[in-house]
């Protein structure tokens, strides 16, 4: 390739576009770096060149552009025009730049913590929700709200483990034991139970704590060494956290919720009261998790090793731990900040979720209904059997604006031997949007192209093209395999189907 423009004469649009294009795509200079070097190791530029090449001080060889087009998918002559570029642009946080969306509480003498405070039990009691259940959701606001950033509990984490990965069962005990954990064995079996819900499932109680530092393991978790080191991971979180404060704390396996469990395993009922004490224990037991997931997966270590693989769900193997933790902290982690997750259990169970890009919820776990869209890739992978991964395209209507999201399901077996789907996925929009591309135009050629088939299609070249290149920046490789599937149209409920004819057909009712 021949390259007519001087690079010196243009090395100050050069460095300022390569600054907003690696802004945009929320990545740091390490990251970048870390990216050129996967292109050409001995082209790539280091961290302090990029500085200098940014800050207009040095600039690039020809071969150095190239590697940087390359990981923004521009052509090297793109750099090299007489355009400044756009402005840096900063992620948004609204209901189509990812986020949960929310009301105004208006008028406010309404919404005064004295009224809100009579009227929160009063509406849980006549609906039916649990206290728990309550404090979930709350929980899971905050989450989503923050985008899965919780920089203090990350630092938590990386102080006790030295931002090791893997870190080893026999490390994650001895750290237990610096933290004066004292290790205890017993033997449960699985059993079934069913919850407040109506669902059946086996559940296993896999570990409990007694103040002041005892720690009750199940010996069934020797058979699971991912399993054992989260449950270790998540009992050293409560001693660094919250200094073993005298809670007993549950954890168990399979389709009910563990708070719903004592230590010998048997079911408790759940209450629709609510309390302080209630909403505090779920809040340090969501604190302790993701201390886990930190402590298991150092940020750095981990954001480098999906960078190396590509965001693929095998990377748990290389990290040591279970594809759960492993697609979770990829929401944690990423410099795309627009993910979504699901862990789902049959008959349409949510017992986990996350919605950082804001998507609807297929179902959830609070109230049963009869007409939940079977097209959602986390439902359709629930009776599919194997336990290889799948990508889907998906079209979803979210407040009268189609959304364009892409994800990875996989069908797995927890350690009480039920099947479930885990399913991380992304908002495809802001990625669109940030190369410049017309998303609106993208969005509705396919949404049309679907409608016109039934609700499914094959996407067709151009727009391929333009999904593939997006998996390329964002390096997310089941992007591109996605695109090469047919692209579904989803629904919130059955009842809102755009498909002609509808698709819903399931009668028997699912939880949501």
């Amino acid at each position: 390739m021949k390259i007519n423009k001087s690079l010196i004469r243009q090395s100050h649009f050069l460095g300022t576009k390569v600054r907003n294009l690696r802004k945009r795509n929320n990545l740091t200079m390490e990251d970048l770096s870390a990216r050129c070097v996967r292109v050409d190791p001995e082209s790539a530029p280091s961290v302090s060149y990029l500085s200098m090449i940014e800050r207009g001080k040095r600039v690039p060889s020809l071969n150095m552009l190239e590697v940087i087009a390359a990981v923004f998918q521009k052509e090297p002559e793109w750099f090299l025009d007489d355009e400044p570029g756009n402005e840096d642009l900063s992620p948004v946080k609204n209901a189509t730049q990812g986020g949960v969306s929310g009301m105004p509480l208006e008028p406010s003498f309404l919404f005064s913590n004295d009224i809100l405070q009579i009227a929160i039990p009063e509406l849980l009691s006549q609906a039916g929700v649990s206290g728990r259940q309550f404090a979930q959701l709350l929980i899971r606001a905050y989450q989503e709200h923050h985008q899965n950033h919780f920089p203090d509990l990350e630092r938590a984490a990386e102080e006790i483990g030295g931002k090791r990965m893997p870190l080893s069962v026999e490390e994650l005990l001895a750290i237990a034991a610096q933290q004066g954990l004292k290790v205890h064995w017993f033997r449960r079996p699985p059993q079934g139970a069913i919850d407040e819900l109506g669902v059946y499932s086996k559940n296993i109680v896999t570990s409990y704590l007694e103040p002041p530092g005892h720690l009750y393991l199940n010996e069934n978790l020797n058979a699971f060494p991912t399993r054992l080191k989260y449950e270790l991971a998540v009992h050293i979180g409560h001693c660094v956290l919250h200094s073993r404060d005298g809670f007993q704390i549950v954890k168990a396996v399979g389709g009910g919720h563990a708070a719903t469990f004592d230590k010998k395993g048997h079911l408790q009922a759940t209450a629709p009261d609510i309390n302080a004490q209630k909403i505090l224990t779920a809040w340090r037991s969501f604190e302790a998790s993701f201390f886990a997931g930190a402590l298991l997966c150092p940020k750095t270590a981990y954001r480098q090793l999906l960078d190396r693989s590509g965001y693929e769900i095998d990377v748990h193997k290389q990290a040591g731990v279970s594809a759960s933790v492993a697609m979770r902290r990829m929401t944690a982690v990423s410099p795309y900040s627009h993910w979504h997750y699901f862990d789902a259990y049959a008959p349409g169970r949510l017992k986990a979720v996350y919605r950082g890009n804001g998507i609807p919820l297929p179902w959830g776990n609070m109230r049963a209904v009869d007409d939940a869209c079977p097209q959602w890739a986390v439902f359709r992978k629930i009776d599919q059997p194997g336990d290889s991964s799948t990508a889907q395209i998906s079209l979803l209507q979210v407040q009268e604006e189609w959304r364009l999201y892409c994800c990875e399901s996989i069908r797995v077996a927890d350690m009480a031997g039920n099947h479930h789907v885990l399913c991380a996925g992304v908002d495809l929009i802001p990625a669109l949007a940030a190369q410049g591309m017309d998303a609106g135009a993208i969005v509705d050629d396919l949404k049309n192209a679907c409608l016109k088939a039934g609700g499914v299609t094959g996407i067709s070249r151009a727009i391929r093209s333009d999904l593939s290149r997006i998996g390329r920046i964002l390096n997310i490789n089941w992007i591109e395999r996605g695109a090469e599937q047919p692209a579904q149209l989803i629904c919130t409920k059955g009842s809102a189907c755009p498909r002609t004819p509808h698709c819903n057909c399931q009668k028997d009712k699912i939880t949501m």
